[in-house]
């Protein structure tokens, strides 16, 4: 299989969170996870000082493009081409061009691949984030997202969670 690059999207001005959510529902409905890995939309804090009062805000780095991470071919061209509020992909003519490794660093993107040591049917403790100190059996592995999928028992059913590689860890 191909290997996943990260490329630029533009969209109208305004509509990036939008695109996003737009190309997420389509990720799930056509099932194609394994080949566009994630959407983003950069964001940076921004510390600006009004009437003597400091106010903290989150603001778009690149307004009118999204960034995403996707293994380049007919289908997701089509898929992402198509997606209401995209104008099209950064490039000379209609040929996308993937970012490359130094031009992603400064936007604070790990492209690093972590190594693990537990896999599908392990027990693991989750070490980080929202469901710390929860246990659950892995049920998938996303090495490109780089997340395991457990389940957690929530309102007395169980449900399916995505957590990252970093916060969890295999019991022994």
């Amino acid at each position: 299989m191909a290997e996943a690059h990260w490329y630029v999207v533009h969209t109208y001005s305004g509509y990036e969170n939008k695109v996003k959510a737009n190309i997420d529902k389509t990720i799930e409905n056509r099932h194609l996870e394994d080949q566009i890995i994630e959407v983003r939309v950069p964001m940076q804090d921004v510390t600006e000082l009004k009437d003597g009062v400091r106010k903290t805000s989150s603001k778009k780095m690149f307004p009118g493009y999204v960034l995403i991470n996707m293994v380049m071919n007919d289908d997701t061209w089509y898929v992402v081409r198509n997606t209401r509020g995209v104008t099209g992909f950064v490039g000379p003519g209609s040929k996308p061009v993937p970012l490359t490794d130094a031009e992603m660093r400064p936007l604070g993107i790990k492209t690093d691949n972590v190594v693990v040591d537990f896999d599908e049917g392990d027990t693991v403790a989750v070490i980080g984030g929202v469901w710390k100190d929860t246990v659950g059996v892995i049920q998938t592995m996303n090495h490109n997202k780089q997340s395991v999928t457990i389940n957690v028992e929530l309102f007395g059913r169980e449900t399916p969670v995505e957590i990252s590689f970093a916060d969890v860890k295999k019991m022994n």
